[in-house]
């Protein structure tokens, strides 16, 4: 009878270990979806910006490009 029981508690305790490593996967996926949301609300508040300054930055690269090319320096 012992071993019944301590059995019936083993597989309750490992029952609940997955269960809650399991809660804790669906807590993960949640604050990696709220995260993408914050991430694409600033990107969408600050587009303006971002457009600038990725401008700027491919225009300074492709000056340098054409600068290394002719042999500039």
């Amino acid at each position: 009878m012992t071993n019944i029981l301590t059995n019936l508690y083993i597989a309750a305790m490992l029952q609940l270990r997955r269960f809650r490593k399991e809660e804790r996967g669906a807590v993960d996926i949640v604050a990696i979806v709220v995260m993408i949301g914050i991430a694409v609300l600033l990107a969408v508040l600050f587009r303006k910006q971002i457009a600038s300054l990725l401008r700027s930055l491919f225009s300074t690269i492709e000056g340098n490009a054409t600068g290394a090319v002719s042999g500039e320096a």
